[in-house]
């Protein structure tokens, strides 16, 4: 079996040597502060989950999805590791069982936090925005990269893009990013491997986890905490075994607050609503159902009527996570696991299985969704339209109109000098880490649409 104590490392990307010995916090407590602290988490909170931003009805947006991702995956972490460092105390260290006793939460949570962190404004079609774009215009572009670069940018991925936003040094800014350590990014590492591995036949290769500019860090990251290298060419890993406590955080989140959306949006009635999530409690919990109507009847407002069902579900369907991880931990730690731990619950679920069906024919097809969506394409391609043409050409032969937009282009995305695949991504990055708000106004200015300062 994988040797546990060495799945985890506190070694950061880059090492600075400085401040660590006089620290009252460990190292994984100081990258869950370092990611809250940082501009790229703040900005999530202006970036669609899956409901326009509507003003005065309060849905999730991507920061405070994290935080709640965060919540349930520090549950899981906790759990997970007082399991480990009981079932196996005496082949463990004693750094070891006490980084499983009080640090693995940590470092879950911490990666719950900035799993979305690379995903563009506009939710998932802002991704898909970015690929279209690329395969649209081959013939500009194809010919000054390489294949494995064409690749990255055809198929581009906010997973990818999440260790490049954690990892990468901009311009004129310190080496290593935001200096985590290599734990926290193993375990948000759902998919290692690098673009030309995809395979949609194997859970882990169904996206890809780093560009080709950040595949030196993600090797070496995967190297010091122990993950299971498949094959050298193309790249590919086993998953770590933390990684899938992340994913079934967030997998346990989206399923179950998108729903309660919903219903503050009177997308779904409240009947409807409180019959589905009462199943799961009911269905999964083993609870009574008298006891729920008991509960219920004194609660007469109806949003909170929804949070105590929705509180509940999110308990058990985080029981049920923590009893599947153990049951499967052997094959987890060796790298030999396919199914996520949510699926194998919501396979054996009626009630779970109800939700999602009525989540995608009511919740991800509804008008709202589909107009962001379809916002996504137009705002993120034009953007683009706009910056690559004008960053892959030499400087003495840009239009004066292509100078101009670059001179928009912030320094720290800048890479004159460099090769035309790394210039791509500074603009990539640029536009990427844009709010859903940036992004429309500066597609607004860009296009004439709106000019002026804005007080």
């Amino acid at each position: 079996m994988t040797d546990l104590n060495r799945l985890y490392s506190d070694q950061r990307t880059w090492a600075t040597g400085q401040g660590a010995n006089q620290d009252y916090r460990t190292a994984f407590q100081r990258d869950y502060d370092r990611i809250i602290f940082s501009p790229a988490f703040r900005k999530l909170q202006n970036k669609t989950q899956v409901f326009p931003l509507p003003g005065t009805t309060f849905v999730h947006n991507r920061l405070t999805h994290s935080l709640e991702v965060a919540s349930v995956g520090r549950s899981l972490g906790h759990l997970v590791g007082h399991f480990f460092a009981s079932r196996y105390k005496s082949e463990l260290s004693k750094e070891s069982r006490y980084f499983y006793r009080h640090n693995l939460a940590y470092v879950i949570s911490s990666a719950a936090l900035c799993h979305d962190i690379g995903n563009p404004a506009f939710g998932h079609s802002g991704e898909d925005a970015v690929a279209q774009y690329f395969v649209e215009n081959e013939g500009l572009i194809r010919p000054l990269v390489s294949e494995a670069e064409w690749q990255d940018l055809t198929q581009f991925e906010g997973n990818a893009n999440a260790i490049r936003v954690l990892t990468h040094a901009q311009s004129g800014k310190s080496k290593g990013g935001m200096l985590l350590t290599y734990s926290t990014l193993s375990a948000i590492a759902k998919y290692p491997c690098e673009s030309s591995a995809k395979d949609k036949n194997f859970l882990r290769l169904r996206k890809f986890g780093f560009f080709q500019a950040e595949k030196e860090i993600f090797v070496r990251m995967a190297e010091q905490t122990g993950m299971k290298k498949i094959q050298d060419s193309p790249v590919s890993f086993a998953r770590h075994p933390f990684v899938w406590l992340t994913e079934a955080a967030d997998d346990i989140c989206y399923n179950i607050i998108d729903f309660e959306d919903a219903h503050r949006l009177q997308i779904i009635d409240h009947g409807t609503c409180l019959e589905l999530l009462k199943n799961i409690v009911v269905e999964l919990g083993e609870v009574q159902p008298e006891e729920i109507e008991r509960k219920l009847s004194v609660v007469t407002d109806k949003n909170d009527a929804i949070a105590y069902l929705r509180a509940k579900a999110i308990s058990v369907l985080t029981q049920l996570v923590y009893e599947r991880y153990v049951i499967h931990h052997e094959k987890l730690l060796a790298g030999e696991f396919e199914t996520s731990l949510f699926d194998l619950i919501l396979n054996k679920s009626v009630a779970l299985q109800q939700i999602r069906d009525f989540s995608f024919e009511h919740i991800y097809r509804h008008k709202s969704v589909m107009e962001i969506e379809l916002a996504g394409y137009r705002v993120m391609g034009t953007l683009l339209s706009y910056f690559v043409p004008a960053v892959i050409k030499e400087k003495n032969q840009r239009t004066k109109e292509e100078s101009l937009t670059l001179s928009l282009l912030p320094e720290p995305h800048r890479y004159e000098g460099k090769d035309v695949y790394h210039q791509i991504l500074g603009v990539i990055d640029f536009i990427t880490m844009m709010t859903d708000d940036e992004a429309l106004e500066f597609y607004r200015k860009m296009t004439g649409i709106q000019i002026g300062i804005n007080l």
